[in-house]
């Protein structure tokens, strides 16, 4: 098999980690989709010392330099170090590098996990394709501030996380820069939230990526996207990169267009054995149609929205310094700073708690039709509109959150016993001050579901019902972390690991407008890990490990958990009692392996994990009350499964097939409150018994993709991805119809014109299949159902719709 890129070449003496930047503009992986690294042997005249010493990194140096031996190299820290060969890696292997990426011509990395990690499923709670939540072994790493979070995400070894809620904006990362992503399961060493695993994204400079690129690419929905890269190694020591991306796309639904502007940029300094880089990047981005739809609607328009308008801007700025010193033959050093600016802006139609009074329909009422609504000055609001107006509101939330970070990482290979051994140890500090600020503005709602606003907005509501009022807070977030981990050899075949993570937060609370708000909570804890691997053949290898994680509740949470004071999630905050922080205990067991065959290589690795959740925490909606809720813990979940897949890869043929079974329960009683058919009518409420399933995990999913090179030219290919049914978000009792299945099936095709000029094309859901993604339940007589005369709606479900057939075709070119 023809390798580009990145090799590591095995060699009695060690091993270290570099660049090969002649093919850095089309990398290929091998079966494990690992990018592996090149280096060469020192002189043979060199003595061998106890402790062993490093090989000389050799930049595109000739195959025959060293033995072609193959190992393949796995980041186990934050820190890129000195990788860790992949047969000692005491867990499951997930990646996907920048030519798996560039082959769904996606600006979404999120489209190459979906496509390429077994166990990796793409639901669009939002209802925009550039808003995913990306969810794992039934744990998520969402946009939508007030999901909790279960994934850590890192963008060349800095947490990306939002301070404020620990939400991850994919629509922020530049994927035309993107070098590798992998998925790291089992570990503690990436900190707080990777309570399922860590995405780690390692971005291009200009020591591994050489040249020039321009993609530009449109097709239905109004979609226009242009990627263009550079990157140029200066001289023996100085490179520089960047990447500028911009879409637009209106959208297969109303209201829906999305505006999509990145900048990445890195300037690296290599000298001897030392590197050093200033990595930049900055995103103004604007997205629409952020919500579920009920499914009434849109069974008579696919494309129906509900409640707008519903708007997203994000914008961020980051700067991040970097260095990396090999000491010592077996001595790494690496440090790093940060500074990162977020900003987001969210406008959320929706329908409302204020009314016409009863007692005089010039007056408005809040909750029902006696209670005042209150003014910004106190007073009761008068109503701007005629009677008999539906009214609605038009809720603002924004976030403002700035972030500084240090760490440091040393990696030691020095021999332990007379054995080969990899330690590890690190710290971090990450430090963020957010102002959120939050306003509601009463409006009328049109019979298009649009709310038209008055410039009425509601101020403090009395003290029996404090839930909608502004809201001004500010937050101070301090992330502390102190890690360690060691990889012995007890033989060639055999490896151990152990460590663990300290981990201590401390978030306080800080009310602009009062004090209710105000609160200070700390949370400390040390996270083990404890595995193994076995090399049973040259091509098997066996694995298992323990470890546990966790995650504190953030400062949106910790400032709406109080069940008798619910809050509009992500807008209105009220004074709440703690929450506890969630632990993680996973266990996981699997096998791995490769083996070379007349029509390629074959890779194959099946696995099964068990992770118990301790206190989690979910958002309990209230009923009647659309939007609002409360954070609770809710004792022990558990997410338990297989993961299995199978790829054959070679010059002209590349294949893959997986599937992953995810079973995920609660394992004690609760009692929630739902928007379910089969709630109790007395107190709206539905009993959850241990052994029912979380909803909105799919319990199968099954991907089979190919590529085959037709002729040296012509490329074709497909996927196709099965994703089973679910229960749908407040059918945790289990009682309803789950949302059913779905299969969907792409393909596409590339023609190299020239040497450096290819045209592609793709075409996806190719059957024009109409399904969806993700289901709740919602209040169905919050509204009235304008398509059916203003009837109350039947259907309790609101759905996110997937989009419909689409064709896109491009150009790429390379200089």
């Amino acid at each position: 098999m023809r390798v580009r890129g990145l090799i590591i070449i095995s060699i009695s003496t060690g091993m270290v980690v570099a660049t090969d930047a002649a093919a850095a503009q089309d990398e290929e992986t091998n079966v494990q989709n690992l990018p592996p690294v090149e280096v060469a042997a020192p002189p043979p005249s060199v003595a061998r010392r106890t402790a062993p010493t490093r090989p000389v990194a050799r930049i595109g140096a000739p195959s025959s330099a060293a033995p072609k031996t193959r190992l393949y190299v796995y980041p186990t820290a934050p820190g890129t170090g000195r990788g860790l060969d992949v047969d000692k890696v005491p867990s499951a292997i997930n990646a996907v590098d920048a030519s798996q990426i560039k082959r769904t011509g996606s600006l979404n990395v999120t489209d190459a996990l979906r496509d390429n990690i077994a166990g990796v499923n793409i639901t669009e709670v939002t209802g925009n394709p550039f808003q995913p939540d990306v969810e794992f072994r039934g744990f998520v790493a969402s946009p939508v501030v007030g999901t909790p979070q279960g994934l850590a995400v890192y963008q060349n070894g800095v947490r990306i996380n939002e301070a404020f809620s620990d939400a991850v904006n994919w629509d922020l990362i530049p994927t035309a820069a993107i070098r590798s992503v992998t998925l790291v399961t089992n570990n503690p060493a990436f900190g707080l939230n990777a309570l399922g695993g860590a995405l780690n994204l390692q971005m291009k400079d200009g020591f591994t990526y050489q040249g020039a690129e321009v993609d530009v690419m449109g097709g239905s929905f109004g979609r226009i996207q242009g990627s263009a890269q550079w990157g140029k190694q200066v001289d023996q020591n100085y490179a520089v990169y960047a990447a500028l991306e911009g879409l637009r796309d209106n959208g297969f639904r109303n209201f829906s267009q999305s505006t999509v502007r990145r900048f990445y940029g890195d300037v690296g300094y290599r000298a001897g054995d030392s590197e050093f880089h200033v990595n930049m990047g900055a995103a103004k981005n604007k997205f629409g149609a952020s919500a579920t739809v009920p499914a009434e609607l849109l069974d008579k328009y696919w494309g129906a929205t509900y409640t707008t308008p519903q708007t997203t801007s994000n914008r961020v700025g980051y700067l991040n310094l970097t260095g990396k010193v090999d000491a010592t033959p077996t001595w790494t050093f690496e440090g790093s700073a940060r500074v990162r600016r977020f900003e987001q802006n969210i406008v959320d139609g929706n329908p409302t708690d204020v009314e016409e009074c009863a007692a005089d329909a010039t007056l408005l009422c809040f909750g029902d039709d006696t209670s005042p609504a209150n003014g910004a000055g106190g007073g009761q609001l008068a109503n701007p509109y005629a009677p008999g107006t539906i009214l609605g509101a038009i809720d603002r939330g924004s976030i403002r959150s700035s972030t500084f970070g240090v760490s440091g990482q040393a990696t030691n290979t020095d021999q332990l016993f007379g054995h080969d051994n990899r330690f590890v140890m690190g710290s971090t500090y990450d430090a963020s001050v957010t102002r959120y600020n939050a306003s509601s503005e009463i409006g009328s709602m049109g019979e298009n579901y649009v709310v038209s606003g008055s410039g009425v907005f509601l101020g403090p509501t009395p003290a029996a019902d404090p839930v909608a009022g502004p809201v001004s807070l500010r937050t101070v977030n301090q992330y502390n972390g102190l890690y360690a981990m060691d990889t012995f050899n007890v033989t060639d075949a055999f490896a151990i690991t152990g460590g663990g993570r300290f981990n201590a937060a401390r978030i306080s609370l800080e009310d602009q407008l009062g004090t209710a708000l105000n609160g200070y909570h700390t949370f400390t804890r040390f996270n083990p890990i404890i595995g193994g691997t076995y090399k049973i053949t040259p091509g098997l290898t066996a694995y298992a490990g323990y470890s546990e994680a966790n995650r504190v509740p953030t400062p949106l949470e910790l400032g709406c958990a109080d069940p008798a004071r619910p809050c509009l999630i992500a807008a209105f905050l009220v004074a709440d009692p703690p929450l506890k922080q969630v632990v993680s205990k996973t266990v996981e067991a699997g096998f791995r392996g490769t083996k070379e065959l007349n029509i390629g290589t074959l890779g194959w690795k099946i696995g099964g994990f068990r992770a118990t959740n301790h206190d989690d925490i979910m958002a309990v909606p209230v009923v009647g009350r659309t939007g609002f809720g409360y954070f609770s813990n809710v004792g022990r979940t558990r997410r338990q499964g297989l993961e299995a897949e199978v790829n054959i890869k070679s010059p002209t043929l590349q294949f893959q097939a997986s599937y992953a079974f995810v079973d995920a329960r609660f394992l004690d009683p609760l009692e929630l409150g739902s928007e379910s058919p089969f709630a109790d009518d007395a107190s709206e409420t539905i009993q959850v018994r241990p052994g029912n399933q979380i909803p909105a995990i799919p319990r199968h999913r099954v991907k089979v993709g190919v590529d085959y090179a037709v002729t040296d030219v012509w490329k074709v290919g497909g996927n196709a991805l099965f994703v089973s049914s679910q229960y749908i978000v407040g059918d945790e009792s289990n009682q309803f119809a789950k949302l059913p299945s779905y299969t969907v099936f792409n393909l596409h095709t590339s023609y190299q014109v020239a040497k450096n000029i290819q045209l592609y094309g793709r075409v996806d859901n190719i059957f024009d299949r109409r399904y969806a993604t993700y289901g709740q339940f919602f209040d169905r007589e919050a509204l009235p159902n304008f398509t059916n005369g203003g009837n109350d709606f039947t259907d309790p479900r609101s759905l996110s719709p997937a989009r419909p057939r689409a064709f896109y075709a491009g150009m790429r070119v390379t200089f």
